[in-house]
């Protein structure tokens, strides 16, 4: 099987994919000791070409792929595109633009919630995937015939996917819905690690603003040591010590030495000294520049069981009916939010969701509709009073 290695052939092959309609497109990377992905593999299919790319080839530049990804007259067909397009993103600055998903997809066509691959290609072609390839280790060179056969069937199959999924979607006049959920996939912040940001993403309960501030200057500098040095974020320090750094504020190398989540010597390597300055930097951070620290140690008022059991019976009554993935229109969480509050900010009670599902939960939530069964299948109808049952 042929590779493309070197950056004349990536460009002739893209010049003709140019051309086409849809290019479906996937990868094969490694991270598990680096921070950004190493791309191994791209695989590419048009209408009649279907191509492996070795980007690992020092021979080969990435240009003639970006540009392809970058031409808004192509659309770029992924199966769960969120980590082929974070390398994308890294690599080449872009998110492919126009960009179909078809795990996506095949959730908005009522397939179920985050439907594999393998999956999606069994029922909608019929065909099956061997897997045994799918964790080996893509960066070793040569890549045997039955890694490369498997890299290219997430491609190849991936055309037939893409076409029947699209009829559906014409069909059940659903492409709003589609377009409304590929809004996260489309954005480059979804892919911008700022340094800045990644205390958002870790779990501390604050006691005070100083903490908080502290916490967040040392996830930063966690992240950017990960960043640079391109290792996993654990590899620099575990989150616990984040946590412990952010609650006691060291302001010496002593300091630092005492803490028992650090691991041992670490007060005394080259980044300690950096670490010691964001440490610093959050405790002198202005309190107004902090976000508010709750303390509310009334416990949560917990969601009437009664009133969430019927959300969840509407939620599959609904999805059943409509055929799409109950994990789209809403979780338990959201319908615990809803049985609390009509006016809960949750994505159930806004736009086509709420068309679909949110006015018909508020409405059996408060008697206006009935769930029932009826020949052993659920039904939810307008529900009669007790004066109506009465006249009958």
């Amino acid at each position: 099987m042929h590779i493309i290695t070197t950056t004349e052939e990536l460009q002739s092959v893209c010049d003709r994919l140019a051309s086409e309609k849809f290019v479906t497109v996937d990868t094969e990377f490694m991270r598990e000791t680096t921070y950004w992905p190493l791309l191994c593999l791209i695989q590419i299919a048009g209408e009649h070409d279907e191509v492996i790319v070795d980007p690992l080839s020092e021979d080969l530049s990435l240009e003639p792929f970006m540009e392809l990804m970058a031409n808004s007259s192509v659309m770029k067909v992924f199966h769960a595109a969120r980590q082929d397009v974070e390398i994308i993103h890294h690599l080449g600055g872009i998110v492919p633009t126009p960009m179909f998903d078809t795990q996506v997809a095949a959730m908005v066509c009522g397939f179920g919630d985050s439907i594999g691959y393998e999956n999606i290609v069994r029922q909608l072609t019929g065909n099956s995937i061997d897997k045994s390839s799918r964790f080996t280790d893509w960066s070793r060179r040569p890549l045997s015939d039955k890694q490369l056969s498997y890299a290219l069937s997430d491609v190849t199959h991936l055309r037939l996917v893409y076409r029947k999924l699209r009829k559906s979607l014409n069909k059940s006049n659903r492409e709003s819905w589609l377009t409304e959920e590929m809004a996260i996939l489309t954005s480059p912040n979804t892919y911008s690690a700022q340094p800045e940001e990644a205390w958002k993403r870790l779990k501390f309960k604050a006691r005070n603003k100083k903490s908080l501030a502290v916490f967040m200057h040392v996830a930063a500098w966690r992240e950017r040591e990960a960043q640079e040095r391109d290792v996993p974020r654990n590899r620099v320090l575990k989150e616990d010590a984040l946590g412990e750094l952010a609650v006691q504020a060291p302001d010496s190398v002593e300091g630092l030495a005492r803490l028992r989540a650090l691991p041992r010597g670490f007060a005394q390597s080259r980044q300690a000294k950096s670490l010691l300055q964001a440490v610093a930097d959050g405790r002198n951070m202005d309190p107004e520049d902090v976000p508010s620290v709750k303390h509310n140690n009334k416990p949560p008022v917990p969601a009437p069981a009664s009133v969430v059991d019927l959300l969840k019976v509407t939620l599959k009554y609904v999805c059943e009916s409509h055929g799409v993935a109950s994990k789209l229109i809403a979780n338990v969480a959201d319908l615990e939010a809803i049985a609390l509050n009509d006016q809960a900010n949750v994505n159930a009670l806004k736009g086509w969701r709420r068309k679909l599902f949110g006015e018909i939960a508020l409405d059996v939530k408060h008697g206006k509709l009935a769930v029932a069964l009826e020949d052993g299948e659920i039904t939810i109808e307008p529900r009669q009073t007790t004066r109506a049952r009465a006249a009958e």
